[in-house]
């Protein structure tokens, strides 16, 4: 899950996709949180409260990431990543 967000990330010049792309990799990590947690250390909950602190975290982030997307799609008219590199 983590590559395929990585490679998402990699390729894709959409703000959009590379958006979701993070989002994966983030998931991914928060499932590892969650699975060692469960392996490790069955009887303690520290992994599943990181866990959802982790998701709460991506929640606010991805909120400020897309208010900044629609910010960039009004003053550039794209979201692609071309359009917007020589921004002053």
């Amino acid at each position: 899950l983590f590559f395929i967000g990585f490679f998402g990330f990699v390729t894709r010049r959409n703000l959009i996709a590379m958006l979701i792309s993070i989002e994966l990799i983030l998931n991914s990590a928060d499932l590892n949180f969650a699975v060692f947690n469960r392996i490790l250390y069955p009887g303690q909950l520290e992994g599943v409260f990181f866990t959802l602190f982790s998701i709460g975290v991506s929640a606010a982030e991805t909120a400020v990431a897309i208010a900044i997307i629609i910010n960039v799609y009004r003053n550039f008219h794209s979201d692609q990543v071309n359009s917007i590199e020589n921004m002053k």
